[in-house]
Parts: structure tokens; sequence; C-alpha cells
């Protein structure tokens, strides 16, 4: 009795609340870059670790902030293939909240894309490199694990129709993209290499960022130029970052389950996106990357995966229960009540994301017409002025929030 009132206790502290994680994430964003961002991140966790990043990049510590980015990769050393069965088991008996922040595969490609921008502003352009051929191998091997988990729950849906169609019908509302990529990344790439004169590799960059943002006529310019063995001269490129990226909230949906006293309805615990609003357009911005689309590209089949899970955790729960409440055991009601109760905290979904990504990222590209001012425009009214050098090529970052810009230039080499 003792070993399983000291099991259950161990799982009600282990087991997170679910609204407590939306609450504190929606915390995140509307306090997005206000403060002062915590540069103690050696120990932090995964999540932590993330937001804990971001925010050092958009207080301009780029020092700090490609630290903690490299504290994660080395804590994430295999995202795309980040599977363990301690985790899994953990996760049946705690819950989804139980375990660290499992980063999704978009983090990692969102992880290089950032370290790839602190690389460029300050001037470390052989690091550049570095990030990007690294990244492009990421994203292969992102490719092929994100094939291999399709098949994985391919292999579970027959047994689990139920919960299969009920995922799939709510998931076919969204836009998601056909494999795992970040187009930003991409042309940021192909962007650095015609820069620096490597037409080879920047042509194979363009070409790529071409193939996934297929209508970006920016994107069009530069692989010609690529493809004519040219430099640009005095071009400025404006990346735009707006709003968030989807938001997860708690969803429950019932579900039969057969049991010994027949067929048993079982309430289960999923997540269910929330797409954000975008803040502001930008007059003459093309769209380069639905973050929407790439989230839900992975979300679709990790979601259906942590149901089946959660399916299969209820169902044991629904035994667990019976075997309880049937004991000939004079503690059986307490027993059964304590079963009903560990069943109920530990039913909850698994809600968390990188809160802080972008909604959508646009590009604009520019002729530097020497004045030393750019101005972004949105419906024909000024928004912001950014300042740069009269001469030469330029990469300007801007991310927009409710509570302001974060802006910053270099120079392309």
């Amino acid at each position: 009795m003792r070993k399983i009132f000291r099991f259950l206790l161990i799982a009600f502290l282990f087991t997170g609340c679910s609204a407590t994680v939306e609450s504190r994430l929606d915390s995140v964003r509307n306090n997005y870059m206000t403060g002062t961002p915590d540069t103690n991140f050696e120990e932090k966790n995964n999540l932590d670790l993330l937001i804990t990043a971001d925010a050092l990049f958009h207080h301009d510590d780029i020092s700090n902030a490609d630290k903690a980015y490299e504290i994660f990769n080395k804590k994430n050393p295999d995202i795309a293939n980040n599977k363990s069965m301690l985790r899994e088991a953990a996760a049946l008996v705690g819950g989804a909240n139980v375990n660290d922040y499992k980063p999704y595969m978009m983090d990692g490609l969102f992880v290089s894309y950032y370290q790839l921008w602190a690389a460029l502003l300050d001037g470390r352009y052989n690091d550049a490199r570095v990030i990007i051929n690294q990244s492009y191998a990421r994203q292969q091997d992102m490719s092929r694990a994100y094939q291999d988990l399709i098949e994985s729950n391919q292999t579970k849906i027959n047994k689990n129709s139920e919960v299969y169609n009920t995922i799939k019908n709510e998931n076919s509302v969204w836009t998601a993209y056909r494999d795992i990529m970040n187009p930003a990344l991409m042309y940021l790439s192909g962007i650095y290499f015609l820069g620096v004169g490597e037409f080879s590799d920047a042509k194979t960059y363009l070409k790529r960022a071409n193939g996934m943002a297929p209508e970006n006529e920016f994107i069009i310019q530069d692989l010609k130029l690529a493809e004519n063995n040219k430099k640009p001269e005095n071009t400025v490129w404006v990346f735009i970052e707006d709003s968030f990226a989807p938001k997860l909230t708690e969803k429950r949906i019932s579900v039969p389950v057969a049991s010994k006293n027949g067929v048993t309805t079982v309430t289960i615990a999923i997540s269910e996106p929330q797409c954000l609003n975008e803040y502001i357009k930008f007059d003459k911005a093309k769209k380069l990357a639905d973050v929407d689309a790439m989230f839900m590209t992975e979300y679709n089949e990790y979601r259906l995966n942590d149901a089946l899970r959660a399916f299969t955790s209820a169902a044991s729960r629904v035994v667990l229960q019976n075997s309880m409440y049937n004991s000939r055991s004079d503690a059986a009601p307490l027993l059964g009540i304590v079963s009903t109760l560990y069943s109920e905290f530990t039913n909850n979904a698994e809600v968390r994301t990188w809160a802080t990504l972008p909604k959508t990222i646009s590009v604009m590209r520019f002729i530097n017409n020497k004045s030393g001012l750019i101005e972004l425009k949105s419906s024909g009214s000024v928004i912001k002025r950014v300042t740069i050098p009269t001469i030469g090529n330029h990469l300007v970052y801007v991310r927009t929030t409710p509570n302001g810009f974060d802006i910053k230039t270099t120079k392309l080499n």
C-alpha cells in the first residue's frame, strides 16, 4: 500500500499542468522584448534556453545569445532522432509535461538561422560558412527522420482508427509544407555565398530557396545573378519577422475503449493549435517563410503520435482503476479514488513550444539609393526609418512585436 501511494505521490509531483504552461508562455509573448534577459543560462532546460537565447539576441547581446544557442545544440546533438524509451515510459506514467521539452525539428533549423544572423552581425564570415554547412546536413537528417515518423505513425493507425480519424479531420484545415524546411535559412545562406562571390554554392542554396518559395521575385533576381556569376552591387536585403507562430492549448476528446466491464469511454488530452494574427503588413515585402506552415508540417505527425500515446496510457489507467475498485481489499474504494485522481492529474497535453518564434518571415530587396535611409512603409505610411551606409551590400534584420521593433544592420562582405 505504501509503495502505491509513494508512486502516485511522485507522479503528482512531476506532472505539469498544461493550463499553467499555457499561461506562462502567454506571458512570454505579451512581455516580449521587455525587461532584461537572464545571462545565467548554463543549467536551463531546453525551452527556457531557447527563449533566453532569443531574448539575448533581441537585446543585442549577440555573444551570449550565440553561447546559449550552442549550449542548446550540445544538449540536443540529434534532434531528428531524439527517441528514448525512458522518455516514452515517463510520458505514459506521468503525462506529457513530465519530461524536459522535446524540441521540434523546426526549432533546430531556427537555431541555425539565428546563429547565422549572429555570425553575420559579428562579421564572423568563416563561422557563417560552418553554420550553413552544418545546417544543411541537419536539414537533410531531419527530412529523413520526418519520413520515418510518418511511417511509424502509419503502423499504429489501424489499431487506433478512432483516434486517427479525429486528429486527421482536425488537422486538415491547416496548411503545411510537404517536408521539413526553412526557406529563410536557405535564402540567407544563398545571399551569403552570393555576396562573397562563391557562385556555385550561391546557386545551390538559392535554387533550394526558390523551390521552397517559388513565387518570391527577390530570390529569382539573386538566382539570376548567381547563374551569371555576378555579385550584387549596393543591394540591401531586409528580412522581416512578424507576430508569433501558433500557440498550443489543451483540448479533451472522448474515445471508446474496451474493458472487462464492456466498452468504456475515456477522455484524453490533446493539444490544439491556435493561429495568431499578424501585426503589420509592409509594402513591397514578399513572404519568404510561412512559419505557421512550417510548424504544422511537423506538428501534424507529432500530434497524432502524442494522441496515440495518450490513448494507450488512458486505456491502461482504465484497467488500473477497475482493478483497484474491484479489489477485495477494505481500502478498495480509497484505492479507486486515488487511481482516478492519478488518471486526471497525469492526463495532460504537450502545449510547450518555442513561443517567441515569428508567424511569418518576409523579405524586401532594394538597390541602395545612397541616401543612407530606408523607409519601411505599411499602406503607404512610414512605420520605421532605418539608417544604413550609402555604399555596399547590406543586410537588415527587423522583428516586429506589440512592444516595438528590433532592427539590426550589417555589411555583407
